[in-house]
């Protein structure tokens, strides 16, 4: 079995797709660039240790390759692009620039666009003929009829650059000639998790709500009317909108690709019900309301005349009024078709009041959560035994949790370790699982091998026999490191 590709793994819907993707079973290396603060190891790790902590229970670990989407050749190195032309079959490609409008650094066009191109050149030159593509429902445009899944370009006008980017950067996917197969996923307005309200990026569905929150924290009122708000931005408050909780996004992308029969289709991952403006502003007047409650306003604060509020938020939300237009209605038949036991929650008050309490009460995202460190780096303790000769049998390593990972154990005749290479086998092999804190009790000696795999702590999926003397072996071996 080989792994799957993955770009756009730390933002929320590629949070979500790693964690029931990985849970599924099904391999990923997924590319992440790093930042002025982690590397890109350590953001991947972080953002799976956090979301341990939200859904409980470790978590298996991707193989991370550090690259830029934006670079040629994603930025990879030789020895990366080698490990993904003889470890990799397929892409899932999620990365993209949510911009509106055309930046100085040329986005969204930089990434959705010319970072495809990138994406598809690396495909070619691997060998990968297998695409899933993220895009996004909004590129039908300005259209108002109904739109279907098997329409793309139909001389449609763009509401932003984003959309236009989006349409250019599915043509070029469809139409690369080395791609066997092209499975096309087109959400609408991702918001957050339809139970917990959770999410990790705060643009689109809550930038009224933070601005109208900041407008309120700033002139100490506890109170937001909305109404001539809305009328500040030319709308009448019927225009009704497409939202989707990234689970349910989530669970229908990776029952679709854990299934190759389901395959080269596009799906409209929409709603079953839209939303009105009206409603939606009224959600955000009452969770600053509740919000608030209790709470001390300025007292200093001196309020704005209405009409100063008004052009304040007027100027702040004018890059999206585009994205808050009447939306058309979205066929999805071919979602209903391939998962009619995954129907999308309906999107009412009490979800969308849990999402924007959530997104109050956790500051939009700041201040920032410092970095979750694993106990052992388990990398670095690996690390020792990499570039060596190999030896002719393979045994692969699943470990998860904090400082987990996915690797392939070269086993000397001798009982040893020749060498270790990321990922598991992608021939049948031994693999054997366990999770972080079952190999710092191993290490620290409070726990044996023998022990483990009695009690369960340690298991052996196996394609290939590996006996428990093997296994102890193995075992008393990493811990010897």
């Amino acid at each position: 079995m080989k792994s799957t590709l993955f770009t756009g793994g730390t933002g929320l819907l590629g949070e979500y797709l790693l964690r029931d993707g990985m849970r599924a079973g099904q391999r990923y290396a997924v590319l992440v660039r790093r930042n002025r603060l982690e590397n890109a190891r350590e953001r991947v790790e972080s953002m799976l240790a956090r979301t341990e902590e939200r859904c409980g229970g470790p978590l298996p670990r991707p193989v991370v390759l550090e690259g830029v989407l934006t670079e040629p050749g994603l930025g990879l190195s030789a020895e990366d692009r080698d490990w993904v032309a003889k470890n990799c079959d397929r892409i899932l490609h999620n990365a993209a620039s949510l911009i509106f409008y055309k930046d100085e650094k040329g986005e969204p066009e930089r990434s959705n666009v010319e970072g495809t191109r990138n994406v598809l050149d690396l495909a070619e030159s691997t060998g990968i003929r297998i695409f899933h593509h993220v895009s996004t429902a909004y590129v039908c445009g300005l259209r108002d009829d109904i739109c279907y899944e098997s329409q793309l370009d139909v001389s449609q006008q763009f509401g932003n650059d984003y959309e236009r980017s989006k349409v250019a950067a599915e043509k070029m996917v469809r139409s690369a000639p080395f791609l066997d197969c092209v499975t096309v996923f087109r959400p609408a307005i991702i918001i957050g998790d339809s139970r917990t309200g959770y999410t990790s990026t705060y643009h689109g569905f809550f930038t009224p709500l933070k601005v109208a929150h900041v407008m309120a924290a700033n002139a100490g009122l506890a109170v937001v009317d909305g109404s001539p708000l809305l009328k500040a931005l030319g709308f009448n408050g019927t225009e009704r909108k497409n939202f989707v909780p990234v689970d349910w996004v989530s669970a229908v992308m990776s029952h679709v690709m854990q299934r190759p029969e389901t395959w080269s289709a596009t799906y409209h991952l929409v709603p079953p019900n839209r939303v009105s403006v009206t409603e939606t502003t009224r959600i955000f007047e009452d969770a600053i309301k509740e919000f608030y409650a209790g709470k001390v306003t300025k007292k200093d604060a001196v309020t704005p005349a209405w009409g100063d509020i008004q052009e304040m938020f007027r100027t702040q939300m004018s890059v999206y009024q585009s994205y808050w237009r009447n939306d058309p209605t979205f066929d999805y038949s071919n979602v209903q078709k391939v998962a009619p036991h995954l129907p999308c929650p309906e999107v009412d008050s009490p979800m969308l009041m849990r999402m924007a309490l959530f997104a109050l009460e956790s500051g939009f995202g700041w201040p920032k959560k410092p970095r979750l460190a694993a106990p052992v780096d388990i990398h670095e303790r690996l690390a020792v035994l990499q570039g060596r000769p190999a030896a002719d049998r393979k045994i692969g390593l699943q470990i998860n949790g904090r400082g987990g990972g996915q690797w392939t154990l070269h086993w000397n005749e001798n009982d040893s370790i020749r060498t270790v290479g990321r990922g598991l086998p992608t021939e049948p092999a031994p693999l054997l699982y366990l999770n972080s804190e079952t190999f710092v009790r191993l290490l620290e000696r409070k726990m044996d091998a023998a022990a483990a795999l009695e009690r369960g702590a340690v298991a052996v999926g196996t394609d290939d026999a590996l006996s428990e003397n093997d296994a102890h072996s193995v075992l008393r071996a990493l811990t010897a490191l």
